[in-house]
């Protein structure tokens, strides 16, 4: 069981960052309506895999072990940086204006910091567990 905060987490769906990256691909889901149609199958298709593979990594991971958690996390880490990436070559491609992009980026910036500190948190307890002799 992994503990955020005060709050005993018993699902990924108790997981503040699952939770958030649940949000955030919404949101990049209707921000690819916006694009163009000549955009659809490709950064539109590009940003939707990217969302989606967050909240889904964290959720499989979760069911892991300590070490394929952390690898779930990174994989969810990843996803959120070329999530990232995209939506700037979308402002910087003139397709969608900054106040359309810079919510949806400030809330994968959020994801990110999440992602970041949840790993930390997961590895300090995997030491601790590491050291721990199993009866």
């Amino acid at each position: 069981m992994h503990h955020q905060g005060a709050m005993t987490i018993t699902s990924f769906r108790d997981l503040l960052v699952w939770q958030r990256a649940m949000t955030l691909t919404e949101r990049v889901y209707e921000l690819t309506n916006a694009l163009p149609k000549s955009e659809q199958y490709g950064l539109a298709s590009q940003m939707k895999r990217a969302a989606v593979s967050i909240p889904s990594n964290i959720a499989e991971g979760h069911t892991r072990k300590t070490g394929h958690f952390l690898e779930h996390l990174n994989t969810a880490s990843g996803s959120n940086s070329e999530l990232q990436t995209q939506l700037e070559l979308t402002h910087r491609l003139k397709l969608l204006s900054r106040s359309d992009v810079d919510p949806v980026a400030e809330e994968a910036a959020v994801v990110g910091r999440l992602l970041h500190a949840l790993a930390r948190a997961v590895a300090r307890q995997g030491k601790k567990a590491d050291r721990i002799p199993n009866p």
